[in-house]
């Protein structure tokens, strides 16, 4: 396909996979030939992660930030209507590069500067495979400490506000509910 490492595919590519065990890659053929969409469901699904994809993307740039590669799952409500079913472009699902250093370290064959949790990922690949082994060790300290710097630092770049911890008697639901209408009154 002449692509290199950590190039990006212009345009952007959707590959879907079913929700089993763990992920498992599926041909869009494939899903409307086992039943599980009709084609127009897969063209709606499809469109729609395309459609948020350069949305995140538009919103990230503006922030010095590429949307690299990120994954939506759909589901169907009581209607039938397909829904986005889960969280979007959060570090769990994305991963997010510094636009500023992105070309020069792609030209000198480095690895991106990156904020997700890619590192993490890497360092479990590592001691195990999470899909199949029993004991998965657990991660040290400075691991999760990086980790929640990251998910800090990332949050705080695509915001532009600083993030605040909750104090521990805050009860969650009435903190979600509040940012939530703080902000659809942006």
């Amino acid at each position: 396909d002449g692509m290199g490492k950590n190039q990006n595919p212009a345009p952007p590519l959707v590959t879907p996979t079913t929700k089993d065990e763990h992920d498992v890659p599926i041909a869009p053929d494939e899903i409307v030939a086992s039943g599980r969409m009709t084609r127009a469901e897969w063209d709606e699904c499809a469109a729609k992660a395309l459609a948020l994809f350069h949305r995140g993307q538009t919103l990230a740039a503006a922030r010095g930030l590429l949307l690299v590669d990120t994954k939506y799952e759909f589901g169907k409500d009581d209607d039938g209507a397909i829904i986005l079913v889960d969280e979007l472009h959060t570090p769990d699902s994305s991963r997010y590069w510094l636009a500023e250093s992105y070309q020069a370290r792609f030209d000198d064959n480095l690895e991106p500067e990156n904020i997700d949790k890619e590192f993490l990922r890497l360092w479990y690949r590592e001691r195990c495979d999470p899909y199949k082994d029993a004991d998965i060790p657990d991660a040290p300290d400075d691991l999760i400490c990086e980790l929640s710097r990251r998910y800090i630092l990332l949050y705080e770049l695509i915001t532009g506000e600083r993030f605040d911890f909750a104090s521990p008697s805050q009860d969650r639901a009435t903190l979600i509910r509040q940012s939530l209408l703080d902000l659809s009154r942006r």
